[in-house]
């Protein structure tokens, strides 16, 4: 609503999905135009993708990880196409601070014992002044110190490039190593937060 009033978009149409009781968090950067047409994040190319992944880290399908983590992004809102149509546009800082209480509350609401931040744009949010490169492979604690064995305080941060095909940063093979490093973090990182009942 915020960023509707303040015209960076037409008319507000929050995408997020969750309830109470979840312990995972993910949060990535804004939903895109299939997520907003559907109202569920990660609906598209980029979520099937994503999909993907989280099975490589334990989830067993796509029912699996709905039922298990809440899933929002930096705004919570399309932020409509680059002004040259090559893709979706990146949310502004100013919009992100716009949208930044929604996900205070839902962060202050759940609790969550696992956050997984998706993307630069999230990055920023949980481990501010990191790059990808410098991060993706390993768990954090959420001052940013890495984590080695068994967690000692909620939440951990375990963050994964984005699944875009429009991102080029997983076109570097050493970079896919460091994707396969992170799944394989974030799969024991779900067993400590959010064990099989």
């Amino acid at each position: 609503m915020r960023c509707a009033d303040a015209g960076y978009i037409a008319q507000a149409h929050p995408v997020f999905s969750g309830h109470a009781g979840q312990r995972i968090l993910l949060v990535g950067q804004a939903p895109g135009p299939v997520e907003h047409d559907q109202s569920r994040p990660f609906a598209g190319r980029a979520g099937r993708q994503l999909m993907r992944w989280l099975v490589r880290a334990g989830f067993s399908d796509e029912d699996d990880v709905r039922e298990r983590i809440y899933m929002t992004a930096m705004t919570t809102c399309f932020p409509g196409r680059r002004p040259d149509g090559a893709g979706d546009r990146r949310p502004s800082a100013a919009e992100v601070a716009l949208c930044a209480p929604w996900l205070d509350g839902v962060i202050e609401i759940l609790g969550p014992r696992l956050v997984i931040p998706i993307g630069s744009l999230a990055l920023e949010r949980f481990l501010p002044g990191q790059r990808l490169d410098s991060v993706i492979g390993a768990a954090y604690t959420a001052a940013g110190i890495p984590i080695s064995g068994t967690p000692r305080a909620a939440p951990v941060l375990v963050p994964l490039p984005h699944p875009s095909g429009q991102s080029r940063w997983l076109n570097d093979p050493a970079r896919l190593a460091l994707l396969d490093r992170a799944l394989a973090t974030l799969r024991q990182m779900v067993m400590w937060a959010d064990p099989p009942r």
